[in-house]
């Protein structure tokens, strides 16, 4: 089958999902025109030509997306909605069974996509409710999916459509009022409405508040003992962070997914990759065309027959020089999410993609649902190992698994031998050495106690969470990292709890503390941890999803960035910042920075995309059913004072990359000398930013020493004197660091 060919079938299947045709019309493209078909029979005394690696993984992908469509699975199977309208239609329903069905029917249609049948369906149920007297509670649960599904629709309408860079970010601004506001203030109406009948719902008191904002009604709109608070004004005078995705053509509309920021092709300039959850959207590639612009790539990088995918984890498992990719995928889906993963090897060096590796690399096994990996060399031979938190689940409580790199291009499961099966619901994995004996160890986030596996330099492990009391949050956790929050030499542990209810969440914007469900902080004291969350200022609940932590000032001390939501429509929260204070404590600054994003916030990556001197922040935005579907931003950072140095490391005997490396900045300023310490690695455990250690150094006045400790090998490189404000590259063992040219861009320009 010719390559047009090819994608001629391909965008036809694409077509048909995106404007939501019968999937019995999908299953035709699939089965009646199956891709070796596609170029017609072949001549006379010639063979089928036979289909080619990457068609044959395409449509492994195109398959994967039919079933699911087809299936009752929660968040993308449409046979749901489907036996719904069969039932209505089949006239053999009485008046309650009706109104349940029509009440069924519009929730489904919501989620999927189809918000003004669904609101028609609603609209239906709800008058049905009130004719037949029903229960008082199901007749305001159809009345609060009704204000959800209006207030949907306004975003759909204002926040996609008609919007500006500042759209659905708190606090609103004037340019972001809804400029089609009727959706928005039905909701708002029909909040009121509700909170009549039920007047402690603090989410609807919320999304009252969130309603009447959007639409330039706030405060008058909203009777004053239900006003929330943000805090003051930002200060008008000081530039907020902007969101330059829709200007530079990078705000992909997608479903949850994942979000790396760093330079894939090996021109010097940081591109980006997302990925999707949906099962029929695939991977989107943007490349740094170092004149302030991005150019989309996904077909060039043969990124487009790659389908689905939670989040990615991005390193050089093969120490070519070339970033490769993890894809990761069916986390929240249960049975339905043993989908495989995909290892994607990077070829993009002259003109080539991204080539799927994953079976014969040794990854092919047997699939279980995860959204969560991790790249660290274990063991200590210059190679990255791999570790994938699965979402064990009774019955059938599937293994974590540990993948030893084997040197040549392929991996071995040692997880058995090494004990770090964990067998527990997995949503965070991250590798740091908290005790300082050279080899990093290994926390897992879980639904349920988390584990910290101690490396114990045999190729075993033994977890030690239980003794050190990191075995929380208790219930639910989330993303996960090690840090050096406080500059003093050793790995603090974050941990994102994810103990909801949304009313918890919004009650300290009516001036209610709240007991728990705030993030937590275990901080490092020589090897022994202490949890000091709360009294770092880290007390309110936050529901963190993707998040990842990057120097947003070049101060020199990390602050956390956190995408916050759930999967529910009505989980319309503002994505946090927490500003660290020179390792004292945390402070929301949210609303102060514009990056209150109302969105769900998933795949978070930091990187210097313009090569300023300072982080900008890419964050992966939408939620899992297919009617949350967002554009995804890519917030500039509008720079600071603070002094700032890049460093790329290129290992020798260590990893190329340098992941798991140490580093220390020591610098003399006008109070005198200060360390700044790094950790080498893409951050979080839900986005990935750049490799590249770009390192705040507030108000230094000049470079003293720099010290890396290169993970596995022991090798030590002093570099004394760099200049500030600089790239610098520096070579394992040559105790050296050479100055790389970078020109700075202003982005939108190119």
């Amino acid at each position: 089958m010719s390559r047009s060919a090819e994608e001629g079938h391909s965008a036809r299947v694409r077509g048909a999902v995106s404007r939501g045709r019968g999937w019995a019309h999908v299953l035709t493209l699939i089965f009646l025109f199956p891709f070796s078909a596609c170029s017609g029979p072949p001549e006379d005394n010639a063979s089928p030509e036979a289909p080619s690696e990457e068609d044959l993984v395409r449509q492994e992908f195109v398959q994967i997306c039919a079933n699911l469509r087809a299936s009752e699975e929660r968040f993308y199977g449409e046979k749901p909605h489907q036996t719904l309208e069969a039932r209505l239609e089949s006239g053999l329903l009485d008046a309650e069974e009706t109104l349940v069905a029509h009440s069924l029917l519009g929730t489904e249609l919501l989620e999927s996509g189809r918000v003004m049948e669904a609101i028609g369906e609603l609209e239906t149920a709800y008058r049905s409710a009130q004719e037949l007297g029903v229960d008082a509670t199901f007749r305001q649960e159809i009345l609060g999916r009704l204000a959800v599904a209006h207030l949907q629709a306004a975003e759909d309408a204002n926040c996609m459509g008609n919007a500006s860079a500042a759209s659905c970010i708190l606090p609103i601004s004037e340019g972001s009022i809804h400029r089609a506001p009727e959706m928005g203030r039905k909701a708002g109406d029909l909040y009121l409405q509700f909170l009549e009948e039920v007047p402690r719902s603090s989410v609807a008191a919320w999304l009252l508040n969130v309603s009447r904002m959007v639409t330039g009604d706030f405060p008058r709109g909203v009777p004053e003992p239900l006003r929330v608070s943000l805090g003051e004004s930002p200060d008008a005078e000081r530039p907020l962070w902007r969101d330059r995705g829709r200007e530079l053509g990078i705000n992909v509309v997608d479903l949850a997914g994942g979000a790396v920021l760093d330079d894939f092709d090996g021109d010097g300039w940081l591109d980006l990759i997302t990925s999707t959850t949906d099962p029929c959207g695939s991977l989107k590639a943007f490349r740094n065309d170092g004149r302030g612009g991005f150019e989309n790539v996904t077909e060039d990088w043969h990124l487009d027959g790659q389908w689905g995918g939670l989040n990615l984890i991005h390193g050089d498992y093969d120490g070519d020089g070339a970033l490769d990719l993890l894809v990761l995928r069916g986390a929240w889906m249960f049975e339905y999410g043993r989908i495989r993963n995909s290892l994607l090897h990077n070829e993009t060096a002259g003109g080539g993609g991204f080539r799927d590796v994953t079976r014969a690399a040794g990854l092919g096994g047997e699939a279980e649902p995860t959204q969560t990996a991790a790249w660290a060399d274990y063991d200590g031979d210059g190679d990255l190992d791999l570790y994938i938190g699965n979402e064990a689940q009774p019955p059938r409580m599937a293994p974590s698994r540990l993948y030893r790199n084997d040197g040549e291009g392929g991996f071995e499961d040692v997880t058995r031998a090494a004990g770090v099966a964990n067998r527990r619901f997995a949503k965070g994995v991250t590798w740091g050495d908290y005790d300082d004996d050279g080899d990093p160890d290994l926390y897992v986030s879980n639904i349920g106690p988390n584990r910290l596996y101690r490396n114990d330099g045999d190729g075993t492990f033994t977890d030690v969470a239980p003794e050190l009391g990191v075995t929380g949050p208790e219930g639910k956790s989330f993303t996960s990292w090690f840090f050096d929050f406080d500059n003093d030499g050793d790995l603090d542990l974050f941990v994102a709890d994810y103990n909801g209810p949304l009313d918890r969440v919004v009650g300290p914007y009516f001036g209610r503390a709240a007991e728990a469900g705030h993030p937590w902080l275990y901080r490092n004291d020589g090897g022994r941890f202490t949890e000091v969350s709360r009294r770092l200022g880290m007390t309110r609940p936050l529901l963190p999803m993707g998040a990842n932590f990057g120097d947003l000032d070049n101060d020199g001390w990390l602050d956390i960035y956190l995408g916050t939501g759930d999967p529910e429509l009505e989980s319309q929260i503002p994505n946090a910042v927490l500003h660290n204070r020179s390792g004292g404590g945390f402070v929301d600054i949210t609303f102060d920075q514009g990056l209150g994003h109302l969105q769900k916030g998933h795949g978070v990556a930091f990187g210097d995309v313009d090569n300023d001197g300072d982080q900008d922040l890419f964050h992966q935005l939408g939620g899992f059913f297919p009617g949350d579907a967002f554009g995804n931003a890519l917030f500039e950072n509008p720079g600071s004072a603070g002094r700032w140095i890049t460093l790329r490391l290129r290992g020798t005997k260590a990893n190329l990359f340098g992941v798991g490396a140490r580093i220390a900045v020591t610098v003399e300023g006008p109070h005198g000398r200060r360390t700044v310490h790094a950790l080498g690695g893409s951050g979080g455990s839900f986005g990935g930013s750049s490799l590249q250690q770009e390192i705040g150094l507030g108000d230094a006045e000049a470079i003293d020493e720099i010290l890396i400790r290169w993970p596995g090998s022991a090798t030590v490189d002093r570099i004394s004197g760099p200049s500030l404000d600089r790239f610098y590259e520096v070579i394992e063992g040559s105790g050296e660091a050479r100055e790389l040219l970078m020109p700075q861009i202003e982005l939108g320009v190119g």
